[in-house]
């Protein structure tokens, strides 16, 4: 039984950037779903596929790399909030990553969004991690 899915989904895209691998698969849940479409949606994976084989389903996700340096395109995944000290923030509190360069991913009430969403949706939630 995993503790923290999101530390884990987290975890595995990390080590496949570190590893030079071009897919990765992940088991799959809402959240992570969600975290997936934001990635891509910010540019910073290829493309996904959603696999509805078994009870739970996977996702698989094509990596991005920069083709000149042949280095990944996300440089940091980071979790914030996580089981035993979760992290929220209002709409004022916004965190920003990198001055703006960065994403922060936050669950709210209205969904799993970017941090620049939140705030213009003027709501606030938990911080579930960084990427830049």
């Amino acid at each position: 039984m995993n503790t923290d899915p999101i530390a884990d989904y987290l975890t595995r895209v990390r080590n496949a950037f570190s590893a030079g691998h071009r897919v990765v698969e992940i088991p799959a849940s809402n959240i992570k779903n969600e975290i997936t479409k934001i990635l891509f949606e910010q540019g910073y994976i290829l493309s996904y596929k959603l696999i509805d084989d078994d009870k739970q389903g996977s996702i698989k996700i094509a990596l991005k790399y920069n083709k000149q340096t042949k280095t990944s395109v996300i440089k940091k995944l980071q979790r914030v909030s996580t089981p035993g000290l979760r992290k929220y923030v209002s709409a004022d509190d916004m965190p920003r990553v990198l001055n703006g360069l960065g994403i922060a991913i936050i669950s709210t009430s209205h969904g799993v969004m970017t941090n620049k969403k939140a705030t213009a949706d003027n709501v606030g939630g938990e911080v579930l991690c960084y990427v830049y």
